[in-house]
């Protein structure tokens, strides 16, 4: 049986929840995302869940342990026997740490790590030409399909498709400054063991898919 795991990197805007979704697919492992892991401890009501809801309702961060455990757990279910795809974990070194150790206790292999690299200002071109809608959650592109939004019916009544303050481009900006400063120190963490790499997040899902794969492996291309 052959075993994968797979921690996705990148900014904002970059494309890994649509390349985490491929790549589940693909390997047949699921995509484990912090943000889906707390919405799904919360909707449950499970203890993990009442204290993040908590942490978070104060505007506070969960901290490291609140999320290890919760990512711990996941790894634990059926699904998850021959691995999985990081996607939004780990942000810190010492959630790689935690992570290190989960992985070699549940005898799972020592993770892939990949970077989907954008340059800074296709990303603010990117992110700055999305609208959403507010009443339903589509999202649009202006740029690469101007007519969608006046096209758009909404399922849940009247659409208000909306330029979102975290797509202004002065915010994406502090946004990828705050993220470069968060992961450099995790990157280095990679990078000492031999299992990082990074690959060009330009040109179609499909090329960007395609880089991914080789650099886990060239035999899974």
């Amino acid at each position: 049986m052959t075993k994968y795991t797979l921690i996705l990197l990148g900014a904002i805007g970059v494309g890994k929840g649509t390349q985490a979704q491929r790549l589940s697919r693909h390997l047949g492992i699921p995509q484990i995302a912090t943000g889906d892991l707390l919405r799904m401890e919360g909707q449950a009501g499970t203890d993990l869940g009442r204290r993040a809801a908590e942490i978070m309702n104060r505007g506070e961060l969960v901290p490291d342990d609140i999320i290890v455990d919760m990512v711990r757990g996941r790894l634990l279910r059926d699904d998850a026997v021959r691995g999985a795809v990081f996607d939004g974990f780990p942000r810190t070194v010492p959630q790689a740490e935690a992570l290190d150790g989960m992985l070699k206790d549940m005898d799972l292999p020592t993770p892939h790590v990949v970077s989907i690299e954008v340059p800074e200002s296709e990303i603010i071109e990117r992110l700055s030409s999305r609208r959403v809608c507010v009443t339903c959650g589509a999202v649009f592109n202006v740029k690469i399909n101007p007519a969608a939004i006046e096209n758009h019916k909404c399922p849940k009544g009247e659409a208000r498709v909306i330029l979102r303050d975290d797509d202004q481009p002065e915010t994406i900006q502090q946004r990828l400054t705050v993220y470069r400063a968060k992961t450099l120190p995790m990157v280095t963490h990679y990078r000492e063991k031999g299992s990082f790499r990074e690959v060009s997040g330009m040109g179609t899902e499909d090329q960007v898919f395609a880089r991914i794969l080789i650099a886990m492996d060239p035999d899974l291309s």
